[in-house]
């Protein structure tokens, strides 16, 4: 009955649910049961003490009785992070516990709703621990459901009626259809997505908001110096919400490159550094752009086969520029190695190139001509491994779920979602 766990009682009783509230505490115990809300939290206390009026909430330490009492157990108990960084999920354990005691006791299927944020792998071990402790079977007598939550402080009441979405992890279809059935009346879409995406998706969230804040904090100093108003600024920065604030560019695949954002980048770096401004986000974002191409490099190499083809040279589908295209990079970092490379690009031809593109290229790769070419069937038929490297259209037509049977796939663009062979030796 802390945070997470006090909205949740409250907003799901005001919602027809019949709530038992479970805590070691006496004190917290005590005052639920008192229509008095443990914490402070807008609008919270009002709610707690209508529900209780109503005999919608009540509250005990007894957490196995609770569970026979009840069709589903949502977990909302701290995970304190250690020393070392790893978090703390003692708590989640022994309330695992007793509710397998509380399962084992009952004849009906019983949903487990792990709340608190946990990392990847917790459900399974949750699970694990929950057979053992009631002697039945994960996904037909009980189901652990991942079902992370949204709430600020401050807000979380109007968080819990209105989250961006509500997000069920979970491969067992009663338990998906009766959190389904719980959430009814929320006003978001619900989404059901795989265990682990649902486990980790709020350590996403709240590093990308911590990345925010750094980021528009280190572009307030290098503004406060060159004298540049950054609160207007960042206004009309964020008013552009078909790049800036988008799913723009927030798609995993393959480093960024061009004209613009390498040479923009500098520019801003350089800015901080004539200033003397500290600014760790913006100074390492090169950095990381060279592990990503970095990663992509050692994972052809870690194939070891020795026959890759490209789809795409350019930095971008669509076009015809060479310049900083990290493809490029990879390439000429395979040279040497001893691999057969072949590139397709139809955009790209060698007789064509002029200017800074034939500039760049030509310093780069100066013998690219032994490996470009603009057979698309013979780059897919003589390479073992592909590398899609750009979204063109006419990617689409080929199959490439059914050529990752006997080929190794490694799309960089996320948009094919290929399902590996886990035998590099089963391709060709």
């Amino acid at each position: 009955m802390g945070y997470v766990g006090c909205v949740a009682m409250a907003c799901l009783a005001k919602h027809g649910h019949d709530i038992i509230g479970v805590d070691i505490n006496k004190k917290k115990i005590e005052m639920i049961n008192n229509g008095i809300s443990p914490i402070v939290e807008n609008n919270l206390d009002n709610i707690i003490k209508e529900q209780h009026e109503t005999g919608k909430i009540i509250a005990t330490t007894n957490g196995q009785e609770a569970v026979e009492r009840s069709d589903i157990s949502f977990i909302c108990v701290g995970t304190p992070s250690t020393p070392n960084g790893h978090l703390n999920l003692s708590s989640l354990f022994k309330v695992c516990e007793e509710i397998a005691l509380g399962i084992k006791a009952k004849p009906n299927f019983h949903v487990v709703v792990i709340r608190s944020t946990v990392p990847p792998g917790t459900n399974k071990r949750m699970t694990k621990i929950i057979e053992s402790g009631s002697h039945k079977k994960g996904g037909i007598d009980f189901a652990v459901v991942s079902n992370p939550e949204f709430l600020r402080e401050g807000t979380a009441v109007a968080d819990f009626f209105e989250p961006p979405y509500t997000l069920i992890g979970s491969d067992c279809t009663p338990a998906i259809d009766l959190l389904k059935k719980v959430y009814e009346n929320i006003n978001a879409p619900i989404i059901v997505s795989k265990i682990e995406v649902a486990e980790m998706i709020k350590y996403v969230n709240n590093s990308f908001h911590a990345l925010k804040i750094s980021f528009a904090n280190e572009i307030g100093r290098i503004c406060a110096k060159i004298g540049v108003d950054a609160q207007e600024l960042m206004e009309i920065f964020c008013l552009d919400t078909k790049l800036n604030i988008s799913p723009k560019y927030l798609l995993p695949g393959f480093a960024y490159g061009g004209s613009c954002l390498p040479k923009d980048l500098k520019a801003l770096r350089t800015m901080a550094h004539d200033q003397y401004v500290a600014c760790p986000v913006i100074e390492n974002i090169e950095n990381s752009n060279e592990v990503q191409k970095n990663v992509v490099v050692q994972q052809l190499l870690d194939t070891g086969l020795d026959h890759i083809g490209f789809l795409g040279l350019a930095f971008k589908a669509g076009t015809d520029d060479l310049r900083n295209s990290p493809i490029v990079d990879v390439i000429e970092r395979l040279l040497g190695k001893g691999l057969n490379l072949l590139v397709y690009d139809k955009h790209v031809f060698l007789a064509k190139l002029m200017g800074a593109n034939r500039e760049y290229i030509m310093k780069k790769i100066p013998y690219i001509s032994k490996f470009l070419t603009d057979n698309l069937e013979k780059v897919i038929k003589s390479s073992n491994v592909i590398v899609i490297v750009n979204p063109e259209p006419e990617f689409k037509s080929i199959n490439f779920q059914e050529l990752a049977k006997t080929k190794y796939i490694i799309d960089l663009t996320g948009q094919h979602h290929i399902n590996l062979p886990v035998d590099a030796e089963s391709r060709t």
